[in-house]
């Protein structure tokens, strides 16, 4: 796996593991089977197709696409052809998808039918879009309106059923060449574009395959959307690497989790935030006891963890990793089973260091902001697309700046302890907003809560729960006040509450926590107020 650095591309793994596992099933898509060689052959064809469309190398693509087969040749093939990838989030409309467009300078766009609507509404903010794909998918036309006069249209068909790229006569991309730009969530600010080289892509995927004991025996299961970094480079790549099989589901059920599952054969999967609450709440069932599945990377890993391991009969592997860095620390199904509320010890190729507002280091086991560096040349991020003042600010005194906060065990261990934005600031006091919605949890009625700060009188920031109640629960909000007064410190108590029937999500899973805080601001004098109930916390 330790590939030499100036044959570390993706172009020359695809075709490597091409030739090693030719007739070995390479991705499973509802029925359909793809072997080594088609996956690519068909990759090989849809470069064809883009290099006769004018794409060329170092240009950048914009992607948004479902799961799907041809999402995973499309990202496959803009690798042959030396170009970049720009997965958009399939969510996105309005300012934040013309944002995405425009800010990583893409030159074309492949889009799913059922995505026109609302990217014909900003194209005429994108002139620098040579280029449009439409999937079709018999629903919208790419030759009738709504698309204007000057849209440069190409039907799907020539790309992906053209002549196939010459690979050995077309000049592959450099290891230091970027693959992808990868945008955050954009929650806290407009969205970064990390950049990531061909070179980082090739060996964090190796280093998944060697710490987590990835084989050719493997089925790896993903029902994350493939412009998540996780469904492309925890699964995806890993999978090529490791010369195993991606089973691609259309997106995460929690209805059809476990018989898909099965069904494929599946050994590894991943899990991210709300889907393991999800599963966790769903009542127990014969599928969840016949699955195949060995391991599955949790982040982060729930207080229930070890219960979690012990209903569904399956080791839960985690990791520290962030879109601005890469990975930085890993934690095995085989370390000790008291450590798995962690994320794990940093890699070898990565130094991380717990930090103070002065990026002087804090005591062992006090809470800081968790920084980091690498010691290996591209195994990191390559700074952010367009962004190169913000890069230099937030890898200030050589150390990348996470925004995260935790701490360290005396084994080495990091724990997570929130983010800055979910670092709250009461009178004085720090409080971790995920240490609060860990005590609320641990009610017997409460499916899941969100914790964040609202601002109140006198400019001063409060603490505030949105709660959703497990079906059939009546809410009691005052008793849920006391339940929680008796497991943390009266600072941390919430003082504002609501209760709701879903919490609004992104569709990894996040919680959009944002979109809460200022829903909350507008009525809160509506809100459950603690302090006007009369309840008085004891000091």
């Amino acid at each position: 796996m330790d590939t030499p650095l100036h044959e570390r591309t993706l172009a020359k793994v695809l075709a490597t593991q091409a030739v090693a596992h030719g007739e070995k099933p390479f991705l499973r898509f509802y029925g359909q089977t793809f072997t080594y060689a088609e996956a690519y052959e068909n990759s090989c064809r849809v470069a064809g197709g883009l290099v006769a469309a004018g794409i060329k190398p170092h240009q950048h693509v914009a992607v948004m696409m479902e799961n799907r087969p041809e999402v995973v040749w499309m990202h496959f093939a803009l690798a042959l052809v030396g170009a970049v990838v720009v997965p958009i989030n399939n969510a996105s409309r309005g300012d934040l998808l013309s944002y995405y467009i425009c800010q990583s300078d893409s030159v074309a766009m492949f889009i799913e039918a059922s995505f026109v609507e609302r990217f014909v509404a900003v194209l005429p903010q994108c002139p620098a879009l040579s280029l449009i794909c439409v999937l079709d998918d018999s629903s919208v036309s790419t030759t009738a309106s709504p698309w204007p006069d000057s849209a440069n249209l190409v039907p799907w068909d020539q790309i992906a059923n053209g002549p196939a790229l010459d690979c050995e006569q077309h000049p592959g991309p450099a290891y230091n060449d970027m693959l992808q730009i990868m945008y955050s969530s954009g929650t806290t600010g407009p969205a970064k574009g990390s950049m990531i080289s061909n070179a980082t892509a090739v060996r964090s995927a190796a280093k998944h395959v060697e710490f987590y004991g990835y084989d050719s025996s493997d089925v790896m299961y993903t029902c994350l959307p493939m412009f998540h970094g996780n469904a492309l480079n925890c699964t995806v790549l890993p999978a090529l690497m490791a010369g195993a099989t991606v089973a691609l589901s259309r997106r995460f059920s929690t209805t059809n989790f476990w018989r898909e599952v099965n069904e494929c054969g599946a050994t590894r999967t991943s899990l991210l935030s709300a889907m393991i609450n999800f599963l966790w709440l769903k009542p127990p069932s014969a599928e969840e006891q016949t699955h195949k599945l060995k391991t599955s990377l949790v982040v982060p890993a729930p207080e229930f963890a070890l219960a979690f391991e012990e209903r569904f009969n399956v080791k839960i592997t985690s990791l520290y990793a962030l879109g601005d860095f890469g990975y930085a620390t890993m934690l095995g199904a085989d370390e000790p089973r008291e450590k798995i509320g962690s994320a794990g010890r940093p890699l070898p190729e990565v130094i991380l260091a717990i930090m103070d507002a002065d990026d002087l280091p804090v005591p062992q086991g006090q809470v800081g902001q968790i920084c980091l560096r690498t010691n290996e040349p591209w195994f990191g991020r390559q700074g952010y697309y367009n962004k190169s003042e913000l890069w230099a600010e937030v890898t200030r005194n050589f150390w990348l700046h996470t925004g995260d906060f935790g701490y360290l065990d005396n084994d080495g261990y990091l724990y997570f302890a929130g983010r800055s934005k979910e670092l709250i600031r009461r009178r004085g006091e720090n409080i971790s907003a995920i240490q609060v919605e860990n005590v609320i949890r641990r009610h017997p009625a409460v499916a899941d809560v969100a914790v964040f700060a609202v601002r109140a009188e006198y400019l001063e920031d409060e603490v505030m729960a949105s709660v959703v109640f497990r079906d059939g629960q009546e809410p009691d909000v005052a008793e849920l006040i006391q339940f929680s007064a008796s497991q943390m410190a009266y600072f941390m108590v919430p003082r504002f509450i609501e209760v709701l029937a879903e919490l609004p999500q992104t569709p990894t899973g996040k919680v959009e926590k944002y979109k809460l805080r200022e829903a909350a601001e507008k009525r809160l004098d509506s809100l459950w107020d603690r302090e006007k109930s009369g309840i008085v916390l004891e000091k």
